[in-house]
């Protein structure tokens, strides 16, 4: 989910991420979705955890803010409903026994907007389960593009920087004043695998494009290729890329 026009690119991401869906699976089980269960899959990107939720009965609906994620996802999964719908502005009212999100809450701002969304669709004792990017994700990866980028001789804004990544003393705090009761709390740290030598580019295209806003391509280029040469030596390993990700997993439940 951006706050930004679309520039998701729906086809890389099947490609060459599919690790987000992949350890999404694990939240899954936490969910553990019922067979008379209706729920919300919140940034279901191209539809891969809406369908491995479906597979245990439940009845499930998948938004992403992302028109070409959900476009995706209805060509690979035509039985299960997708929209496009914005995580701070849901627009349900009290229609689901839970809400799950992978990979999705740190790029939605403020926060207490999608909580309160999140908080309203639900039905009274029905449970919000989440993992995304925690204190401290991926800092080595975007310290080192700020400094490439202000090496260059650019300005960097604070408001390029896209991501919400929260303590969980921060987080569970805006769960509370939300109105949720907390019954879980996690932060982790994960390092992980990138697909090759090109992990690292990779990486930054799909998800750090809004880093480089105002940046001509081949001022990028030369940047990323200086981000690649500063990260090599700590971040680089056997022929793959591997990202510094930290992970915050949260459990609340509507009271």
């Amino acid at each position: 989910m951006k706050t930004v026009n679309d520039q998701w690119n729906a086809n890389l991401y099947d490609q060459s991420h599919s690790f987000v869906s992949q350890y999404g699976t694990d939240l899954v089980q936490i969910l553990a979705p019922k067979e008379y269960e209706t729920i919300l899959d919140l940034g279901c990107g191209t539809g891969d955890l809406a369908n491995a939720i479906k597979g245990f009965g439940s009845r499930v609906i998948g938004v992403d803010k992302s028109a070409n994620m959900i476009e995706q996802a209805k060509k690979k999964y035509g039985d299960i409903s997708f929209e496009v719908r914005d995580a701070a502005a849901l627009g349900f009212v009290e229609e689901f026994d839970a809400v799950f999100s992978n990979a999705t809450l740190h790029w939605v701002q403020p926060p207490e907007k999608a909580l309160r969304s999140i908080y309203q669709v639900l039905k009274q004792g029905g449970r919000f389960v989440a993992e995304f990017g925690g204190k401290g994700n991926v800092q080595a990866i975007t310290d080192e593009i700020i400094k490439q980028i202000k090496a260059e001789g650019i300005e960097f804004a604070d408001e390029q920087f896209p991501w919400f990544y929260p303590s969980i003393g921060e987080y569970t705090c805006l769960m509370e004043k939300a109105g949720f009761r907390v019954t879980f709390a996690q932060h982790y740290g994960r390092p992980t695998q990138l697909d090759g030598e090109q992990g690292l580019q990779n990486w930054i295209e799909m998800f750090g494009s809004q880093l480089f806003i105002g940046i001509d391509e081949a001022a990028k280029k030369h940047i990323i290729s200086r981000v690649e040469r500063g990260l090599k030596e700590t971040l680089f390993d056997e022929g793959n890329w591997y990202a510094d990700y930290k992970r915050i997993r949260v459990v609340g439940v509507k009271e």
